[in-house]
This record gives C-alpha cells, structure tokens and sequence, in this order.
C-alpha cells in the first residue's frame, strides 16, 4: 500500500518554484528567458559537437527549452539552470527526470556545463544539492543515472559519488547522428546517501580551500 505522506513530500519537493542554493551555485528553474543564457554556456566548449551529449547547438537551444519546459508541465521532468554565484552566469543545465512518486525514485541527468568550469566544484556542489534534496526532503530510495558509452567522463564522475554500476542497456538509443548509444545505468540507495553526502562535503571543501 502506498505511503500517501511520501508522496505528498514527493509532490511538495518539485514545486514550479523550486531553487536549490549552495555556497558556489544555484539550481534555478529552467524558463524561456534563459534561452541566450543557456546559449552562451553551451558555446563556452562548443558542447554541441561532443557526439555523445545531447546538448543542443544554438538554433536548436529554443526548442530544446520548449520541450523541457512541456515535460515539466506534464510532470514527468524538472530541468534546472545552472547558475555560478561568484558571477550570476549561467553555466550549464541539469534535471530531474523519470519522476516516479509511487516508487520514490527519480534520475538525474541531461547534465551538462561550460567547459570553462569542468574541474572545478560546480558539478560537485551540484550533485550535493540535487542528491540531497531527493534523498531528504523528497523521501527518495533511490537515485539513477543514464550515460552514453562512450562518455567515460561522466562515468567516472558517477561512480566517484559512490553511485553502483547497474548494468548497460545495449542498443538503447539512436543518435541525432545515427549512431547507436549503449546505456549505461547506475544507481545510488538511501542507504548509500550518508557515505556520498559525507564525500561530497569534503570534496568541495577542498574546492573552496584550492
């Protein structure tokens, strides 16, 4: 039988509204004014041209923000822009996806950032608030992420935040460009939190002492 408090804190974790603040950025909601924003960040690295992202070129940017914005609205996604404090730049994007509130679960992905800030603490502290909000405040069991294969980086990024290997979903997807994607799935359980959180923590208080 269904816990309806869990899936009322469920619902009530992905209010419209919904902004994650931590000390170097802020998950903002995702709106049609972020479309040059989203952009600028996007050509910082031409992210468009690595085959495995599905980060949209420019021209395709406007639709790209459409559609997550419909995918909000029928409740199955809850895109996210990132936003660096130190500046007020955008610099990248991520979300919530395959909400299930019945299962108390959700991914996380269509990750993606400038590539001025890869190795810095952006994607950790990003992590932390997206991780920590659906364990926490949402009640989430488990936490789930779907990569390219041929995306090692990701992968490993992953598996760093103490994320298991699930598996590889072959033949998965095809590309914009006509390749065939390999999926690969992993996982993180509430059980599995406190050890991540306690990594994270201190990952990104070595960001901010470098």
């Amino acid at each position: 039988m269904t816990d309806l408090s869990n899936v009322s804190k469920f619902r009530a974790g992905l209010a419209s509204d919904l902004a994650l603040i931590g000390h170097h950025v802020q998950l903002e909601p995702l709106s049609s004014d972020h479309v040059a924003d989203l952009t600028a960040a996007a050509a910082d690295g031409e992210l468009w041209n690595l085959h495995y992202t599905g980060v949209p070129t420019p021209d395709q940017m406007p639709a790209m923000v459409k559609n997550a914005l419909c995918n909000r609205d029928a409740g199955i996604e809850h895109p996210f822009v990132v936003r660096r404090l130190s500046d007020n730049r955008v610099v990248g994007s991520t979300r919530y996806y395959y909400l299930s509130e019945q299962d108390r679960n959700l991914s996380i992905g269509f990750t993606w950032y400038s590539a001025s800030v890869h190795r810095t603490g952006v994607n950790t502290e990003c992590k932390l608030l997206l991780l920590q909000h659906a364990f926490e405040t949402m009640g989430c069991i488990a936490v789930h992420w779907h990569t390219h294969h041929d995306n090692v980086r990701s992968q490993k990024a992953i598996q760093r935040l103490g994320a298991k290997f699930d598996g590889i979903i072959r033949n998965h997807k095809i590309m914009p460009n006509g390749t065939i994607r390999h999926t690969h799935c992993f996982s993180m359980i509430d059980s599995e939190w406190p050890q991540s959180k306690a990594f994270l923590t201190g990952r990104l208080a070595a960001f901010s002492d470098s």
